[in-house]
């Protein structure tokens, strides 16, 4: 009786008050989450804005994903093809040059505000002038500060054109706008929290278009509206009434700030939480013998890999680069740290990406890693960091690499840290080694095959900061035949042309691939409809009920 009246009280807390008493560490006591609120343990300390023409990390495209809209979106059913979001139809022209998008009727932002062709135009825009971190996936198509407004516009208050430099394949212009950084924002609801800066090299414009508040901020019209970030404490989604779709069932969805995975599944266990999302084999494998709980799981097209930065001049040696290929105890790792939650994969498109190459040549062998770091002049191996986010696998997986290189006199010195400290480091270009993951932009083979092949200003000023960048690494002739590939209208074609990339990739390169991801989640029998999708921007919550 107690416990039924805590409960419906409970429900009638604001989200607020829900979030104080959820995020409260309570381990004595049972209390079940509220029947309208979903709470998931998630650790999400990667994340450093909710601003869609910033936000760049995969647990903020989770959350921008659930609370923005876009002109059209991936078929989480089926990858190969896309939908429509916000645009009722869209053609492209004869030249593959012009697209033209026409808006559904009658939509609005959470704000109320109706969402207009200009809303669109100017989310385009915005982003271009900021130029943050995620720019390139639209300044690509050509768009520059000078002309995005002629390039990226309104026709009517219906209608958005958008008009790209050369003919590349429809699909990926198309799939290029599936990216969270072409969420449209609320042009009139941002406006009013525009500031004034003085111009600078990071934005010549005088004003900063409303970044400073929507870093923790919402302008959008997904079906969650963003209530609250608290980082590394919580997020908190609340329901858009006026989303213009199927309303979701529930009336919030709370992230909970839980990093290790033996917490969440304790209190995932106990019913303080609802879903539990970063399981290692082991704690998944015991949701499995629950009878109140149950999992789903769903390949990713997230690779995990060490990258060699090559101001380092011993990393910088492609004997060296290859050595470390042949460093990595792959089986080990497969069994034990990634068992159920990953797959060892060597190459850097995704499976069930378009272009995907399934081979994997690299086993540990240290001898032939000795033989490789002699040519390379370094027979008694070196020292040298590694900087790894403290949380599992990572940590784990990365202890395992460093054992194995000791074994060739290559001394690994460990830097763990959140995720935040890391990725800020690693912008920076200031690491050694990192160990990381990365998820696609978009779903299409150039996302990952630019950002690994494409450096066209190797300076520390640079602005393009692709992961090959990251890493002070040029590949002309494989960046050349990546830009070739856009423009292959025949898909197998096309594909063929990735993997002969990723082949070149394997023999010379200063990336070590590792395995790709199978997220697992563990959540309670009572809540339904809860489904991963095929990357972090598509794990829908508005579908779920409880």
């Amino acid at each position: 009786m107690m416990m039924t009246k805590m409960n419906r009280n409970f429900r009638a807390l604001s989200a607020g008050a829900a979030l104080t008493l959820l995020t409260m560490a309570v381990p004595s006591a049972y209390a079940a989450t509220p029947k309208d609120t979903l709470v998931e343990g998630f650790a999400f300390d990667d994340i450093l804005s909710m601003d869609p023409a910033e936000a760049y990390e995969l647990s903020a495209a989770e959350v921008t994903g659930n609370t923005y809209s876009l002109l059209v979106r991936l078929d989480i059913n089926d990858t190969s093809k896309i939908q429509g979001d916000l645009a009722e139809s869209w053609s492209v022209s004869d030249d593959h040059l012009t697209y033209t998008f026409k808006l559904k009727p009658g939509l609005k932002f959470a704000s109320g505000n109706p969402i207009t062709a200009d809303d669109v135009a100017w989310s385009f825009e915005r982003v271009v002038k900021l130029d943050k971190s995620p720019a390139f996936i639209l300044t690509q198509f050509g768009l520059t500060g000078a002309n995005v407004t002629e390039k990226a516009k309104a026709t009517d208050p219906s209608t958005f054109t958008f008009t790209v430099d050369k003919p590349y394949a429809p699909s990926f212009v198309l799939n290029c706008l599936t990216a969270t950084v072409a969420e449209v924002v609320d042009k009139k609801l941002v406006m009013q929290h525009v500031k004034p800066v003085t111009p600078s090299a990071d934005n010549k414009y005088d004003n900063d278009f409303g970044n400073g508040w929507l870093k923790t901020g919402f302008a959008g019209s997904g079906p969650f509206k963003l209530r609250e970030w608290r980082a590394n404490e919580a997020v908190v989604l609340e329901r858009n009434d006026n989303y213009y779709g199927t309303k979701p069932k529930l009336a919030r969805v709370i992230y909970r700030f839980m990093k290790e995975s033996s917490a969440q599944r304790l209190a995932l266990e106990k019913g303080d939480i609802d879903v539990a999302r970063n399981l290692s084999p082991t704690d998944a494998a015991a949701i499995e013998k629950n009878a109140q709980l149950t999992s789903t799981s769903a390949p990713k097209g997230t690779i995990y890999y060490i990258s060699l930065n090559q101001k380092n001049p011993n990393l910088a040696k492609p004997e060296v680069q290859q050595a470390f290929k042949y460093l990595v105890d792959y089986d080990a790792i497969s069994k034990t740290l990634i068992k159920g939650i990953g797959e060892i994969h060597q190459t850097f498109e995704p499976k069930g990406m378009l272009g995907s190459l399934d081979e994997n040549p690299f086993k540990l062998d240290v001898a032939k890693a000795k033989e490789l770091l002699a040519k390379a002049g370094l027979p008694n191996g070196f020292s040298v960091t590694m900087d790894v986010r403290s949380i599992e696998p990572d940590t784990g997986v990365a202890t395992s690499v460093q054992q194995t290189l000791g074994q060739a006199g290559i001394k690994v010195e460990i830097i763990p840290g959140d995720g935040k400290q890391k990725l800020t480091k690693y912008r920076a270009r200031n690491h050694d080694i990192y160990f990381g993951n990365w998820g696609n932009d978009y779903w299409d083979p150039h996302s990952n095959a630019d950002t690994f092949t494409n450096n066209p200003d190797n300076s520390d000023a640079g602005t393009n900061k692709t992961l090959a960048w990251r890493n002070d690494w040029t590949t002309p002739e494989l960046d050349k035949e990546t830009k070739a590939a856009l423009f292959e209208v025949d898909a197998a074609k096309r594909g063929a042309m990735y993997q002969d990339i990723q082949k070149k990739y394997l023999d010379a390169s200063p990336f070590v691939f590792l395995f790709q991801q199978t997220e697992v989640a563990g959540y309670r029998k009572d809540v339904k409809d809860f489904k991963l999708g095929p990357s972090f921007d598509t794990n829908f919550v508005w579908p779920v009920s409880k």
